[in-house]
């Protein structure tokens, strides 16, 4: 343990851990040493240790047509599955937005499969409209592979097509689509997704734009714990490539994976939740990601009594209400709060809740629109 006591000084530093220094933290520190430490490193990074923030939007789903063949998505579907296929309309945005301003929200978390057919013109069509109709709402939209496929689709650059996309109203990129960032895992368990290396260079050029992304991770399924600690320090050494000033990844998220009805159980694969074990990832992830202020506790995936605990294990945000989210709640995650749910939880957690924006501003909490 002596060693890893200097392991632990030095993330308290706010210095870079390798490899083998995060190994074993992960390996060999004690739940409740982790957990103090990274709560420790929260407090010297966050401006108001007394605050939580959270959030309110919504998930649209633009399709699911997907022709990614992930194995942990029960939400998708093929090309000629013509009878399950959709594109959301316009008329249901408007139907779906106007709840969502009603609920206090101000924003929409897009995000869709990698559709053969839909180019950057349908893209660009959408946000704009969307922007047209509703200029208060923030749009988070797509996520890595769906820009890398977008841009193949339309014989883009991936600059071109995230320059094409922001002029039409994207304001930032969710981290999603990065799983696991190792290739061996990516290849078992999403074959056709756009690779570990595009994910990176699409978010990098965003960096390089100073568009906001977030960062995510989903652990549970075929990856080993040794690239959990892989994907954690691409993420990390990929913030640091950021140009000075510019935003970068404004938070990360890690959640487990559910496996009810998916492919990957159908294969054996079945997801087994450890609250202790995801303790241990969110205050690794406070103690390796030392340049992303934010950790996020994902409630959705594995609920209240847990997220609490991991709010005084380095996380420092709820995350969002999601007003409608699909494709993990179809896998088996069935948590729910509403706006004073996730209030009432921070707060019996001994902490301060305060609404947030995408870029971690405090919002006044209103239930109507102004």
């Amino acid at each position: 343990m002596a060693g890893c006591d200097m392991i632990l000084h030095k993330a308290l530093r706010g210095e870079a851990l390798a490899m083998d220094e995060a190994w074993r933290l992960w390996s060999e520190v004690p739940i409740a040493e982790l957990a103090s430490a990274a709560d420790e490193l929260r407090r010297q990074m966050v401006d108001n240790p007394a605050v939580v923030t959270w959030q309110i939007d919504r998930n649209v789903n633009i399709t699911n047509v997907c022709i990614s063949g992930c194995k942990f998505c029960n939400f998708h579907c093929k090309p000629h599955q013509t009878e399950r296929a959709f594109i959301t309309t316009i008329e249901e945005y408007r139907q779906k937005i106007d709840v969502m301003l009603a609920l206090g929200g101000d924003q929409l978390l897009l995000q869709g499969g990698l559709h053969p057919k839909l180019g950057i013109e349908f893209y660009e069509e959408l946000f704009s409209t969307l922007k047209s109709m509703y200029p208060q709402v923030r749009l988070h939209a797509l996520g890595a592979p769906e820009v890398a496929h977008i841009a193949k689709v339309s014989s883009l650059s991936y600059r071109t097509t995230l320059e094409r996309l922001v002029a039409a109203g994207l304001d930032s990129l969710p981290g999603a689509g990065a799983e696991i960032l190792v290739d061996d895992v990516r290849h078992r368990i999403s074959p056709a997704k756009p690779s570990v290396e595009e994910w990176l260079e699409v978010m990098h050029e965003a960096h390089l734009m100073n568009l906001p992304t977030s960062a995510t991770m989903m652990y549970g399924h075929v990856e080993t714990p040794r690239q959990r600690i892989e994907h954690l320090l691409k993420i990390r050494d990929l913030q640091a490539r950021c140009p000075e000033g510019n935003y970068g990844f404004i938070a990360f998220i890690p959640w487990i994976f559910r496996s009810s009805g998916t492919v990957l159980e159908q294969q054996g694969v079945v997801s087994e939740f450890s609250p202790t074990e995801y303790i241990r990832i969110i205050a690794l992830s406070r103690l390796i990601l030392n340049n992303i202020r934010n950790i996020q506790a994902s409630w959705l995936t594995v609920g209240k009594a847990t997220a609490q605990v991991a709010l005084h294990s380095g996380a420092n945000d709820m995350g969002s209400i999601m007003i409608e989210e699909n494709v993990v709640s179809s896998a088996g995650a069935n948590n729910k709060f509403d706006a004073e749910g996730i209030q009432q939880a921070i707060r019996e957690a001994g902490f301060e809740p305060r609404l947030r924006d995408q870029l971690y501003r405090i919002r006044e909490y209103h239930t109507t629109p102004k």
